[in-house]
């Protein structure tokens, strides 16, 4: 009788570790989507890509001609082949900063936008410079500041600066906002894997 206590209590004792352990499996359910260490560390891969091609290119004097690249004549930036203020869509601009972003995120599968955001905005939405569609859930971004100043010269398409001061521009998409300081723009870029 006694066996038999014991036997039927080693039985109990098991359904309710396997019950436990049951409940325990279905309450974390892991997908491919589900966040990790690993897909922690390439999103923090990608946010310091990203903040080494801004610095890099605010450096080799590419990110303010980039944002000076743009065609008085049309008002728009320069070959560009999007709607509305000339967005590149699905390609980036032909200058450097362009080439950079091409070496940097096409080249290793990153999908990328690049917006401006510049003071005294009062919208949410940003300018859209370069689209390549919606972010995706684990997306990450990274900024640098430019200070753009009244005579800075608008760029034309070989990449060489024109007559045309940034004062004296027609149509250009950031405000003038100061007397010699024309206005304080953030480039961001938002990257995700694709």
């Amino acid at each position: 009788m006694r066996g038999q206590a014991h036997t039927l209590e080693a039985i109990v004792a098991s359904l309710v570790l396997l019950t436990g352990l049951i409940f325990a499996l279905q309450m974390t359910a892991v997908t491919p989507l589900s966040a990790s260490t690993s897909s922690q560390h390439i999103e923090n891969q990608q946010r310091a890509i990203s903040d080494g091609l801004l610095a890099t290119a605010a450096e080799r004097n590419a990110l303010k001609p980039a944002l000076l690249y743009w065609d008085n004549s049309s008002a728009q930036y320069h070959n560009a082949s999007g709607t509305g203020l000339g967005v590149y869509a699905s390609t980036p601009p032909s200058n450097t900063f362009g080439g950079m972003l091409e070496r940097v995120f096409d080249e290793r599968g990153i999908a990328y936008n690049v917006y401006i955001r510049f003071r005294g905005d009062r919208s949410q939405s940003p300018i859209i410079y370069l689209y390549n569609g919606r972010p995706s859930d684990n997306a990450v971004s990274a900024s640098y500041t430019i200070t753009l100043t009244d005579d800075d010269h608008l760029y034309d398409t070989d990449g060489t600066q024109n007559e045309t001061t940034l004062s004296e521009a027609s149509g250009f998409p950031i405000p003038d906002r100061g007397d010699t300081v024309y206005n304080t723009v953030r480039v961001e870029v938002v990257s995700w894997r694709i």
